[in-house]
């Protein structure tokens, strides 16, 4: 029976590299498939992940209906079964409530992948839906740390160098710096701090380190 799996995780969990993973052993089985992307690292309708694997994939715009499209790909003859669905936070609910119809109605796998919340660690509407809907959710088998060692949960906003609380839920943007917005993955109690690596580094003090500095 078809299945749709939502594989989630903070910002620099593996995903993008999962996502191209599945598609490769997916294809090498005979299999074909149609790969979907939003607003990915690259600016561009690809699937991109950060140790340099890089596919075509369909852009997925707030106006595509995404049952839809896959109904029109099989009506010109084409096969398709399985979807590959990059950076799916970003997807409306409504595309979300598509894909669940494309496993029922259509038989055709799903995989779904994308971070849970936002800098603001509120939930995002495509990836809520997915919570709400999906056959499995799964946690990519690579943890990111946070600076302290910590294992790394929430993902930050950079602006500037200042990590934000406010602002717009989409901000595109990678993990580490050299560019004006970027993202930084921290444990819960840094971000709810708002101690970065950065910070941390140049206010040691007993507020910033991950043990209460006292003596033994």
């Amino acid at each position: 029976m078809a299945e749709l799996v939502f594989h989630t995780g903070p910002m620099d969990s593996g995903k993008s590299t999962l996502a191209l993973q599945m598609d490769h052993a997916q294809s090498a089985h005979d299999r074909q498939g149609v790969r979907y992307a939003m607003h990915d690292r690259s600016g561009g309708a690809r699937i991109t992940s950060r140790i340099g694997l890089s596919v075509e994939a369909v852009e997925v715009a707030d106006a595509l209906d995404l049952y839809q499209d896959v109904v029109s790909r099989l009506s010109r003859g084409g096969r398709i079964d399985y979807l590959i669905c990059d950076e799916a936070q970003f997807y409306r609910s409504e595309q979300i409530d598509q894909l669940a119809r494309v496993v029922d109605d259509l038989d055709i796998d799903v995989y779904c992948f994308g971070i849970l919340a936002d800098f603001r660690t509120e939930l995002f509407p495509g990836s809520k839906r997915l919570v709400e809907l999906a056959d499995r959710v799964v946690e990519p088998p690579v943890a990111p740390l946070c600076w302290c060692g910590r294992p790394a949960t929430h993902n930050a906003r950079i602006v500037d160098g200042q990590m934000v609380r406010e602002g717009d839920q989409v901000g595109v943007g990678d993990v580490g710096g050299g560019t004006e917005i970027h993202y930084e993955v921290l444990c819960r109690r840094h971000h709810r701090q708002g101690i970065t690596g950065e910070t941390s580094r140049a206010t040691l003090s007993e507020q910033t380190l991950p043990f209460d500095g006292s003596e033994s």
